[in-house]
């Protein structure tokens, strides 16, 4: 239901652009993003954006990062710039949907790598 792709090898200081792809049904009433997991860390937010495209960014990831979707396509993309070896990491795509009088759904895509080189 959700479908990442994008990731690969690339040099400190390169760009990088991830996509996720959804499903409407899950696209719409969702704020999505992408959460990432190094070796040996835990999982931790990279960006998000909410359905009215407020949007959010982990600390070590502001200014060079930028997060967007496209709600025609039901894609949420992730814009990395600036790469630096410490992004090197599985990142996944994330959906937390508002469902009116139960939990928020939460889904997740399979996971995309990516590495960057020093």
């Amino acid at each position: 239901q959700l479908q990442a792709s994008g990731g690969g090898l690339v040099q400190t200081g390169g760009s990088l652009t991830l996509s996720c792809a959804a499903s409407g049904r899950i696209f719409s009433f969702s704020a999505v993003g992408w959460n990432r997991q190094a070796p040996g860390k835990q999982r931790e937010l990279v960006a998000a954006v909410t359905s009215g495209g407020a949007t959010n960014y982990g600390d070590s990831v502001k200014s060079r990062f930028t997060v967007s979707r496209d709600n025609a396509k039901n894609t949420v993309y992730l814009q990395m710039n600036s790469l630096k070896p410490e992004d090197t990491a599985v990142y996944y795509c994330n959906a937390v949907q508002i469902r009116l009088g139960r939990p928020p759904g939460v889904y997740w895509g399979q996971g995309t790598l990516v590495t960057v080189s020093s």
